[in-house]
């Protein structure tokens, strides 16, 4: 009987899939979670990796395609995969983030994800969404426009996946659970990577190197993705512009840039003219952390080389030896003023094709303060952190700590949230004070676990504020299971009675990850129409480990395309 009402619900649950639409197909993909020995920077690790790939495969895919993934865990490690920027529309069991829409996938056991990508083209990305296991367990996903649909840019030559990550000799795993239990700041990385690679700026490296082989006179996509654990980058290829075309899967007003600012989970498509005739260089393309907060950083440069095919030629590697070299110039580690005029350069398209269907009129709103607090340190127990305390990060001064009985979207669905999370999440700070001036002087979070209840389709404006608490910091935020609209940003503190008033709603950038500038402010606007209960947190991994997180629940329209669908029968339990 217990088979076949699971035969039954499996059955039911694909059938209530959201239609594939005209012309659309069913991807297939098996990630097998396995370890694997990886060696860089002259030492040998064992790491966690899909199929034993480092960085792990590309998910490819067009618009209005499904995409059923079978994860197979063979580590000791418990796994997620969540499948970044994807809006998982009515399927938010299969968006991945552990504790939050599932539990994790323990050894032995697997998950079939199965999601429709709906109205989204351009690049996106897959990763483990379970503590630090991201460092290693990420790759591409290319999701192209629907067969016949152009690009609204001049057709490339050529496509190439640029992923920027990090790379740690020792397990990253080690080094988040010293850093919560010590109280501490966390080591940082050794080493930046191009697509895995560290490349030749580093000691036992050169052999480690990302080649980039182009011909002259040709258009190049890069598709770049951040994947990085906790850093911001610039990166430019030495005496060559790019074309910015795309971020987080959404198309903008093309602009020419020297230098790409790109914060963690966030995704670029730019344009890579070579020049007319093969010049008589190779040139380097390079990355390197843009940094504000005041504790330590990996300051190093990751690097790879574009490289000009000569004429009817296969490899160049014995042309690359004997050709003048140039390096790019990036900007200082902390140019926040690049980054600001950068970013102020984005802009969505807003035509008929590709409208910016922004809220105009605003039924929520909130403000939110992110940044850093302490927690006090335990009896018997000396912490490293700030005057003996322990190190934490909240949002609206909520260290958000995550459950361990169930995940959230199962407590929602199944009506069992007592216990598991509370509803009186605040809506604006509960403890106001000068937000980018002195900092108070009692800088304890409050640890709890509590959520944003929205009706379906409600327009949201919400307002995220960097505070000075431990010094001010750059935050790149990412939303699950929504794009949202960029409308303002300022340095200081927002001010409700004038800044609004210079709100951009007419071309805003569209995204699913957002910094929130040091010392500053941002401004979203949303329409909660997907019904759910979605993550909300800080890209820098250290500040989510912190608590820098929260979830917002949307509740279930009237219609039966605005409710959240039955759970899979193979979801995994705590």
């Amino acid at each position: 009987m217990i088979c076949s009402f699971a035969w039954l619900l499996a059955l039911s649950t694909l059938l209530a899939l959201p239609e594939l639409s005209c012309g659309s197909m069913t991807r297939r993909y098996k990630f097998d979670i396995r370890r694997q020995n990886v060696t860089r920077l002259c030492r040998t690790r064992s790491i966690v990796t899909v199929n034993g790939k480092f960085p792990g495969p590309k998910i490819m895919a067009r618009e209005g395609d499904r995409v059923v993934v079978k994860v197979v865990n063979h580590v000791t490690d418990n796994v997620t995969i969540h499948w970044h920027g994807v809006r998982q529309l009515r399927t938010g069991w299969y968006d991945g983030p552990a504790y939050v829409t599932q539990c994790p996938i323990r050894t032995g056991r697997s998950f079939v994800y199965n999601f429709t990508i709906a109205g989204q083209r351009g690049t996106l990305f897959w990763h483990a969404h379970i503590s630090w296991m991201r460092a290693t367990l990420y790759g591409p996903i290319v999701v192209l426009p629907k067969r016949g649909v152009p690009y609204p840019f001049p057709k490339p030559y050529k496509e190439i996946p640029i992923i920027f990550g990090e790379w740690f000799t020792v397990d990253p795993e080690a080094i988040i659970a010293q850093a919560l239990r010590t109280g501490a700041g966390p080591n940082i990385s050794d080493a930046y990577t191009i697509n895995g690679l560290p490349g030749p700026l580093y000691n036992c490296s050169k052999k480690d190197t990302f080649e980039l082989k182009v011909k002259p006179g040709k258009t190049y996509l890069l598709r770049m993705i951040n994947a990085a654990l906790n850093d911001e980058l610039f990166f430019s290829i030495a005496n060559h512009t790019l074309t910015v075309v795309d971020v987080d899967a959404i198309y903008v007003k093309p602009f020419d840039a020297d230098i790409v600012h790109i914060a963690p989970g966030q995704t670029t498509n730019v344009l890579l003219h070579t020049k007319p005739s093969p010049p008589d260089a190779t040139f380097l393309m390079a990355a390197r952390p843009y940094a504000t907060g005041p504790g330590t950083f990996d300051n190093t440069t990751t690097a790879g080389l574009l490289v000009y095919l000569p004429p009817n030629a296969s490899s160049s590697s014995a042309h690359v030896k004997n050709l003048p070299f140039f390096r790019p110039t990036l900007p200082a580690l902390n140019d926040t003023a690049y980054t600001t005029n950068y970013t102020g350069k984005l802009r969505s398209l807003a035509s008929a094709q590709f409208p910016a269907n922004v809220p105009q009129t605003v039924e929520r709103r909130f403000y939110f303060t992110v940044g850093l607090g302490t927690n006090p340190c335990a009896k018997n127990q000396t912490c490293q952190g700030p005057n003996g305390t322990k190190f934490a990060a909240s949002v609206n001064n909520i260290s958000f700590a995550l459950p361990t009985s169930a995940a959230l979207l199962q407590a929602h669905y199944f009506g069992r949230t007592k216990g598991v999370y509370d509803t009186d999440f605040p809506d604006t700070p509960p403890f106001p004070f000068n937000y980018t001036g002195t900092p108070p002087n009692d800088t304890f979070v409050t640890n709890a676990t509590k959520v944003v209840v929205l009706p379906f389709n409600t327009s949201v404006e919400l307002v995220m504020q960097d505070t000075s608490i431990q010094g001010a910091e750059s935050h790149p935020l990412h939303f699950h299971g929504f794009n949202f609209f960029v409308v303002g940003t300022g340095l200081g503190n927002y001010d409700p009675s004038k800044d609004p008033k210079r709100f951009n709603l007419a071309d805003p950038i569209e995204r699913n990850t957002v910094g929130v500038p040091v010392g500053g402010w941002v401004a979203i606007r949303f329409l909660a129409d997907n019904p759910g209960v979605w993550f909300m947190h800080c890209h820098l991994e250290v500040h989510t480990s912190w608590g820098l997180r929260m979830a917002w629940v949307v509740n279930d329209g009237a219609l039966p395309n605005q409710k959240l669908l039955p759970p899979p029968s193979d979801l995994p339990r705590c």
